[in-house]
Order: structure tokens, then C-alpha cells, then sequence
């Protein structure tokens, strides 16, 4: 390998790293607010919550734009319409999961939202036809495994599929799309423009829903913190690094790192005392942290670099 080719291949490990490591903290950011969030939507309705977070976070994420609007103004349009798509995809896996979970436990919900690990590599292979290194394949299946361990203790045991199972499923299938639509865009578009734009998109979505889910909160300190929290550092904060790094890393790893998220949110459930730490949470924790770590020990190539969608 020439001298040159060995510093393109830092400069592009160093870039994965610095991907994968922004990814770790939407993990973290997602995981450590889920108790927060939990909490506050005893006291307003599901819609209207997520109508105020996303656009607190449109808000926040708007001075994004600037950069792109003095330098190119010719591709601010282009990735705002981008991330209007992905935003759609976001936007109806939240919908489906909020209304899945009147018609299913807790734990089918967590179960069957977390699908969307195995199915990214499934549907990305059908989309786009690339197949993903098997490396990143084995990190999927054993994260998945992890998943379904560390939520078994609260997954209904009388396997009767229902509709809030049904539409929980659709959810998985959405967000895996959601990924999938942020890998490919986020390459080829303006990355803040695609950012902001899929919020903007979900805020808009959300609140024009409010029309046939009336709007209802209690507001207290619990409600206006939550929704400061996750308004700014769970969606403005965590939706602008996820999208920065999915134009660096392949769509594969992205949702083996995201599945930590319930894992952190265990941890955070764990230290506040409103949960016991059990021997199969501590199993499917561990599963998850194996997959990850699969994923993580094959380099990165440039090859990869140029073909992670």
C-alpha cells in the first residue's frame, strides 16, 4: 500500500470512528430520556407532545441552514424535500407505535419496535441490492437476540397477535425505512438541510394530527422539562448527529448501534430505582454489546466508505 493510500485509509477509519461514536450518544440521548418521557405523558397526550418536542427541535435546528444558504443556496431546497421523505417515515413510526401500544403491553411494543434492526439489512438488501458484510450481518442477528432477551420478561407469553402488535410491527418497518432514507440522503444531499427538513417534516405532521387527537396536558415542571430535554437534546441535538453520521458509516451498523438504546434506558431505569436489574437484563445487555462489537472489529474500508447505503 502506498504512503497515500495508507493515510486515505486513516483519514476514512478516523471518520467511521468519529460516525459510529456520534451514534453511541443519539443511543445515549435516546436510552437516558426514555424515563423522562414516560413520566410526562401521563400528563399530556401523545400527540400534542410530540407536536410541541419536534417543533421546539425545528426551532432550534433552523440556524443549520445558514451555512448551506450562503454557500449553495441551489442545494437547501433539494435536501429539505429529502428529508420531508425520510421525516414521513419517521413521523409513521411514531404514529404507529403510540397507537399500537393502546392495543399491546409494553413489552410487545419494545419487542416488536426493535425488529427494525434485522429488518435494515432485509429491506436495504431489497432496495438498494447491496448485501451487507457478513460481519455486519452476525452483529444484527446477535443484537437482535439481545433485544429480545433483555425485553422477554415483559413480552406477553400468550402469543396472541393483535392489532397493536400489527401496527407495532408496521412501526419497525417504518423506522428501518427511516434509516434507510437517512443513509442514502444524508450521502448525497446537504446533511443539515436533510436534518432539519425531516423534523420540520414530523412537526407539521404531528400537528396537523392534533385535529383528530385533540390536544390535552397538565402543565407541570415533569411536562415543560421533558419536553426542553427531549425537545432540544433527544431530537435537535441527537437527529442532527445521527443524520451527520450515517453519511459516514453504513446503514447496517447505524441500527446495531441504535439498538443500545434500550440498554441505556435499563441502565437509567436501574439508577433512578424505578426498575431491578435482572440476570436476563443483564444477558441481552451483554448480547447487544457483543453484536456491536462483531460490527466494530472489521475495518472499514474505503470500498465501504463509498458504498454504505
Amino acid at each position: 500500500m502506498s504512503p497515500a493510500s495508507a493515510e486515505v485509509a486513516k483519514d476514512v477509519t478516523r471518520t467511521r470512528w468519529r460516525a459510529d461514536g456520534a451514534l453511541l450518544i443519539v443511543s445515549l440521548l435516546w436510552g437516558t430520556t426514555f424515563v423522562v418521557v414516560k413520566g410526562a405523558l401521563g400528563e399530556i397526550s401523545t400527540m400534542y407532545f410530540l407536536a410541541l418536542r419536534f417543533t421546539l427541535a425545528t426551532g432550534c435546528m433552523l440556524p443549520l441552514l445558514l451555512p448551506v444558504w450562503r454557500e449553495d443556496r441551489q442545494r437547501l431546497w433539494p435536501g429539505l424535500l429529502s428529508g420531508t421523505i425520510a421525516g414521513l417515515f419517521l413521523w409513521l413510526g411514531y404514529v404507529l407505535q403510540t397507537f399500537g401500544l393502546r392495543y399491546t403491553t409494553p413489552g410487545n411494543s419494545g419487542f416488536l419496535t426493535g425488529l427494525y434492526v434485522p429488518l435494515v439489512p432485509l429491506l436495504g438488501a431489497v432496495v438498494y441490492r447491496r448485501k451487507p458484510l457478513r460481519t455486519e450481518l452476525i452483529g444484527v442477528i446477535v443484537a437482535a437476540a439481545g433485544m429480545a432477551v433483555l425485553m422477554a420478561p415483559s413480552i406477553d407469553r400468550r402469543l396472541q397477535f393483535n392489532k397493536g402488535d400489527l401496527l407495532t410491527l408496521g412501526c419497525a418497518v417504518a423506522f428501518a425505512f427511516h434509516l434507510l432514507m437517512l443513509s442514502y440522503f444524508s450521502s448525497r444531499r446537504a446533511f443539515a438541510a436533510v436534518a432539519v427538513g425531516q423534523i420540520a417534516c414530523t412537526a407539521v405532521l404531528s400537528s396537523a394530527a392534533l385535529l383528530f387527537d385533540p390536544p390535552r396536558a397538565t402543565w407541570s415542571s415533569a411536562v415543560v422539562g421533558a419536553l426542553l430535554v427531549t425537545g432540544i437534546f433527544a431530537t435537535a441535538l441527537a437527529f442532527t448527529l445521527q443524520t451527520w453520521a450515517q453519511q459516514y458509516t453504513s446503514v447496517t451498523r447505524t441500527a446495531v448501534i441504535l439498538s443500545l438504546e434500550p440498554v441505556f434506558a435499563l441502565a437509567t431505569a436501574v439508577l433512578s430505582g424505578s426498575q431491578a436489574l435482572s440476570r436476563g437484563a443483564l444477558g441481552g445487555g451483554a448480547l447487544i454489546l457483543a453484536g456491536i462489537l462483531v460490527v466494530e472489529l472489521k475495518p472499514f474500508a474505503a470500498r465501504d466508505l463509498a458504498e454504505h447505503v
